[in-house]
């Protein structure tokens, strides 16, 4: 009961690590693709178009119209997803925001 905060619910005292996994040779690539700024046209259509919007590994395999098996999305087990995801919709937002263009 020590890691809860008395009178707060159950929060515990602890702030959550900001990355699940402990990659420390990743952390200079996780921060460097965080605090990347979208200022170009050119480059936020290429992120746009070259990060995916969906896991394109997520399927089911199906065979005389039965569904034999589901393959779960891997992209989850990709160390560099959230920052990956993060920086597709900073994308989203310059072309939307600043340039006007519909997506």
């Amino acid at each position: 009961m020590s890691d809860f905060v008395f009178g707060k619910g159950l929060y515990p005292t602890q702030a959550a690590k900001p990355y699940p996994f402990n990659f420390s040779i990743l952390n200079p690539i996780r921060h460097w693709l965080d605090g990347l700024q979208i200022d170009n046209p050119k480059l936020a259509r290429f992120l746009y178009k070259a990060i995916p919007g969906q896991c394109p590994f997520e399927r089911d395999v199906i065979l005389f119209g039965r569904k034999l098996a589901h393959i779960p999305p891997l992209c989850k087990l990709n160390p560099l997803y959230e920052q990956l995801v993060g920086l597709r919709f900073r994308s989203i937002c310059y072309l939307v925001d600043v340039c006007g263009e519909s997506i």
